[in-house]
């Protein structure tokens, strides 16, 4: 079997499961690719590779590979789907970051998640992502993304305008800090700190949320992805920035932009005993109350 391994630096308390999820690929003689940053490091930190491990950059072809292994947070994986892109290959988020909410499977249980691959015990979820098309093109081939796409202030503590349209038709003029156009995946995001609502990954929508609006009947609308929406902005700077999921650029008011769905999804992994619902509530306490079986807050 063919790995891709993509990862961010990890503390020395996930150095040891580190190591024996490379001792676990040699012990089953699987062939691994290493994205050329993570391999520089585990190398100065001695980590054991397997033999013939080769080198990956972004941009690089990645047929052939059965599964995508993303170790560190949600940002690394994140970043992972833009090195997969249309050919939606499996991805495998092993947490060794802060929440990890996209990359649920903790370190310790890295022979045993190895080992369901091999087995074919474990489910695919699809989770759509969005495409940002801008005029003139700021995000080259990289212009799409899992969670959302933002547009915010940038030089001004002044708030802006951004005139919002549905398939050509006016919906609003938001007056805030900014607008998100949120997936479903990144309904527990950006999104959510906005006051927007938690989607379930399957929902066929687009939540559009706007960043601190100056107006108090300015709430959260959820839209279907088969919708276009596209946006004009106006405000007292001359430079505003455009966010899609980690990646970031400044441009110019006169820059028009369109979100739409892509064209093909992002496949993660979930393993038999991790699920949305249970992620919810471990990692974002999602209805925690004392009354509920099982609840941290229950006391005997």
């Amino acid at each position: 079997m063919k790995f891709a391994i993509l990862g961010k630096p990890f503390d020395e308390a996930a150095a040891p499961f580190v190591q024996a999820l490379f001792d676990e690929l040699s012990a089953r003689q699987a062939q691994v690719l290493l994205v050329e940053s993570f391999r520089t490091f585990l190398e100065q930190r001695g980590t054991r590779l397997p033999q013939d491990c080769a080198t990956f950059r972004r941009g690089d072809s990645l047929r052939g590979v059965q599964f995508v292994i993303s170790i560190g947070g949600d940002g690394t994986l994140l970043d992972t789907v833009t090195y997969v892109g249309a050919l939606q290959l499996p991805i495998l988020g092993i947490n060794t970051g802060r929440l990890g909410f996209l990359a649920p499977t903790p370190p310790s249980y890295i022979p045993q998640a190895i080992d369901a691959l091999y087995r074919g015990h474990f489910t695919l979820e699809e989770r759509s992502l969005l495409r940002v098309e801008t005029d003139p093109d700021v995000f080259g081939s990289l212009n799409f993304g899992l969670n959302e796409f933002s547009i915010l202030k940038r030089d001004t503590s002044s708030m802006i305008a951004v005139h919002t349209y549905i398939d050509g038709e006016y919906l609003n003029s938001y007056w805030a800090d900014g607008l998100i156009v949120s997936t479903p995946t990144g309904s527990t995001g950006y999104s959510l700190s906005c006051g927007g609502p938690v989607m379930l990954p399957q929902t066929n929508n687009f939540i559009i949320a706007p960043v601190c609006p100056h107006n108090l009947n300015v709430r959260p609308l959820v839209v279907s992805d088969q919708s276009v929406i596209s946006f004009e902005i106006e405000g007292r700077g001359t430079s505003y920035l455009l966010a899609l999921d980690s990646r970031s650029v400044p441009i110019e008011a006169t820059v028009q932009m369109a979100v739409r769905r892509e064209t093909f999804n992002a496949r993660l992994v979930k393993l038999n005993h991790v699920n949305f619902l249970s992620t919810l509530r471990n990692k974002l306490n999602w209805g925690l109350d004392r009354r509920n079986p099982g609840s941290a807050l229950t006391t005997k």
